[in-house]
């Protein structure tokens, strides 16, 4: 598989071409965002191959900006012809557009004054046959737990590279290349009560950081065999216990409800946010962008402006909205470099062991599986389907299936009672599971 990291010089002349044709197209501003991506990925089930997949893919998005007027384009053909159609289509949607007052680039100041290598570009060089083997392994590994483990979903390894660049008409060019490499099985278990299914996978940047490919396996198979056998929950006010799979989920509506598009669009339940306490005063939601290796870091968001360690929620107090240029001039803020999304996203606090806070609970659910969109983002109301396990007298005691969980998401974090040990790391959210005092649990 191509070196993508080779092609660097090669697509940085490409996009300031972009941009010279722009400017010759009479565009006032412009910008270019080019992706380039390549990558191996292979699926077994029940020890046979499924799927064998190569991807190569280039593409090119091109914005002009006339006045305050705005239109984009895209293509995957990097000619000099189809440069000048792209941006000419670009400028002809621009001339049809209403002018608004808060587009346009980033102030030039707000761009990086230096790129870091954050380590993030580690090629896997790898022939698909051990990509094969490995997942074999895994999946092998995992039906062996036990005999109840009766069918597979499959199990995959993956090898993934990515080349990014962004530059525009204020001069700036910036560029970064990843790796990401993945394994993960899906395993069906079968009692007399029925069928279960479970997972577990991994991903790093560096493939040396995946976790052991038999433990991938036994971690879905001891998972899958766990549900068998699920009861019903009673149905009550209990407290909750999030996993650390799906806490991330639960910060996630939190990051949401103070981005500035929730917040110019006035759609959220945390409207005018900014000085009020929302979460325990010993916790705090801080993003650090620029930690080596790890999976949510970049020097530059989508808008070309630095990134920079900041906190959205300092001592459960909300310090800073989540903004991208436009959102920041619709709200006559600064942008604070988070087009596209957070960047390793922590959940600052004093971690308390995980088998503590399960033994911290006399009767309660732990969830560790969420289904359903049962959330309203204006009011904060939250209800979801959920699997997990019930706890009494502070030990696990059963599964539990067909449970729905619900609240109010305000509420949900001014009880939070503590976090665990835990943290997962395979996201750009980086959650610890979470311990909530109360909530309403419909079950029996």
């Amino acid at each position: 598989m191509e070196n993508l990291r080779n092609r660097e010089s090669e697509l940085k002349s490409l996009v300031e071409t972009i941009l010279a044709e722009a400017k010759q197209q009479g565009a006032d501003q412009a910008e270019v965002s080019v992706s380039s991506d390549a990558g191996l990925a292979v699926s077994v089930r029940k020890g046979e191959l499924e799927n064998l997949e190569f991807n190569q893919d280039q593409g090119f998005g091109i914005t002009v900006y006339l006045g305050k007027r705005k239109g984009s384009s895209s293509t995957t053909d990097s000619s000099q012809q189809a440069i000048q159609e792209t941006v000419a289509a670009a400028k002809r949607i621009a001339t049809y557009t209403q002018e608004d007052e808060c587009s346009g680039l980033a102030d030039a100041s707000l761009a990086p004054t230096q790129l870091d290598d954050l380590d993030l570009y580690h090629p896997w060089d790898v022939e698909p046959e051990e990509l094969v083997t490995r997942a074999q392994a895994c999946e092998a590994a995992g039906l062996a737990v036990d005999k109840r483990l009766t069918n597979s979903d499959g199990a995959q390894v993956n090898t993934q590279q990515a080349m990014r660049i962004y530059g525009n008409s204020h001069g700036f060019i910036g560029a970064y290349s990843s790796t990401r490499h993945g394994m993960s099985c899906v395993l069906i278990g079968e009692d007399d009560s029925g069928m279960q299914r479970d997972y577990w996978y991994t991903t790093s940047r560096d493939h040396n950081g995946l976790e052991a490919t038999d433990d991938v396996g036994q971690q879905a198979g001891e998972r899958t065999i766990a549900r068998l056998s699920p009861r019903k929950a009673p149905t009550g006010q209990f407290p909750v216990i999030y996993s650390a799979q799906v806490a991330s989920g639960l910060f996630g509506h939190l990051i949401g409800a103070i981005s500035g598009g929730s917040q110019y669009r006035k759609a959220s339940f945390l409207l005018d946010a900014i000085g009020e306490k929302v979460l325990p005063d010993w916790l705090s939601l801080v993003e650090r962008p620029h930690l080596k290796r790890a999976l949510g870091s970049a020097n530059f968001d989508s808008d070309g402006v630095a990134t920079k360690e900041k906190a959205f929620v300092q001592d459960g107090v909300v310090a800073s909205y989540i903004l991208s240029v436009y959102s920041s001039r619709k709200l006559g803020l600064e942008p604070t470099g988070n087009a596209g999304g957070v960047y390793n996203l922590d959940i600052e606090a004093p971690a308390t062991p995980y088998m503590e806070m399960i033994g911290s609970i006399d009767r309660g659910l732990l969830v560790t599986e969420l289904m359903g969109q049962g959330i309203n983002g204006v009011t904060g109301d939250y209800s979801r389907g959920a699997a997990g396990f019930w706890i009494e007298n502070g030990t696990v005691q059963y599964p539990v299936a067909e449970v729905t969980v619900a609240g109010n998401l305000k509420d949900m974090y001014r009880t939070i009672e503590a976090v665990g040990d835990d943290v997962d790391f395979r996201g750009n959210i980086r959650a610890p599971s979470v311990q909530i005092e109360s909530m309403m649990i419909a079950g029996e």
